[in-house]
């Protein structure tokens, strides 16, 4: 039984969730790893050889309940307990709800984005508050102090996250438990083109932040246990503060002009 730091990141093939992994292991954790798709087991390799520390894989979609039951007891399997995990897996979709958008991808987006964060957040928590330590960082986004116009349910799910993450933060004081909520802005990750925003303002963008910036301030953030950090740019923070005091029929208006179809010919 190795003696290391035991980390949990879902959502871990790409982008963010891949850049939390690689924090993680350069700072001496072992890794259990999710993803939906393939490129998870090419992450891990690649966690592997950088670090040279366990990476353990599950390829999973966490979209299902059985997803999401069938990644905890990978967590239980692997005989340790859970030192810090990051609830990173998220889906997005963008365009008009009532003309553009597909009810699947939305309820998938619900699924992934709520569901499954507060199922594996009841089944990993319970054996933190026992032992009285652990580390839990959720990624939230800047998009959920603002009504989103055109991305309407993946807004309303961010705002979800950061409202349980916000509570549970108040509900575990005192407990050794930390809860940090992680919030980007535009990040240079394959999220804009799997939501179909590329021809948005947004998502043609090439102010973009890097992942990696992202990652390395919420890696930070959640050793240290802060209740939140805003990343990585300076643009992105301004734009938090900012929202703190705009109507909201003010931020609406902010979002439509970024993540209107069509907007990045404006």
């Amino acid at each position: 039984m190795t003696n290391k730091p035991f980390a949990v990141v879902t959502g871990a093939s790409s982008g963010i969730g891949y850049e939390l992994a690689r924090q993680f292991a350069a700072h001496g954790f072992d890794l259990l790893i999710t993803a939906e798709d393939e490129d998870v087991n090419a992450a891990a390799i690649d966690l592997r050889r950088d670090a040279g520390h366990r990476v353990d894989v599950v390829q999973i979609d966490l979209a299902s309940t059985s997803g999401v039951e069938h990644l905890h007891q990978a967590i239980v399997a692997a005989g340790r307990p859970v030192d810090a995990i990051a609830l990173n897996a998220g889906r997005g979709a963008g365009g008009d709800f009532v003309r553009d958008t597909d009810l699947r991808d939305e309820m998938e987006i619900i699924d992934v984005n709520v569901r499954s964060t507060v199922h594996l957040a009841k089944r990993v928590l319970p054996a933190m508050v026992e032992r009285g330590e652990g580390k839990v960082l959720f990624t939230s986004s800047i998009a959920s102090t603002m009504p989103g116009t055109y991305q309407a349910v993946y807004n309303a799910s961010k705002s979800f996250v950061q409202s349980f993450a916000e509570a549970l933060q108040a509900e575990l004081r005192g407990t050794g438990v930390t809860v940090t909520s992680l919030m980007p802005g535009p990040t240079e990750t394959g999220f804009f083109e799997r939501a179909d925003m590329l021809d948005t303002k947004v998502g043609a963008s090439d102010s973009k932040d890097d992942p990696a910036d992202v990652a390395k301030q919420g890696f930070e953030a959640l050793m240290k246990g802060e209740s939140r950090v805003v990343a990585a740019s300076l643009t992105t923070k301004a734009q938090e503060a900012a929202a703190k005091f705009l109507p909201d029929r003010a931020k609406a208006e902010m979002h439509r002009r970024m993540a209107e179809p069509g907007s990045a010919e404006n």
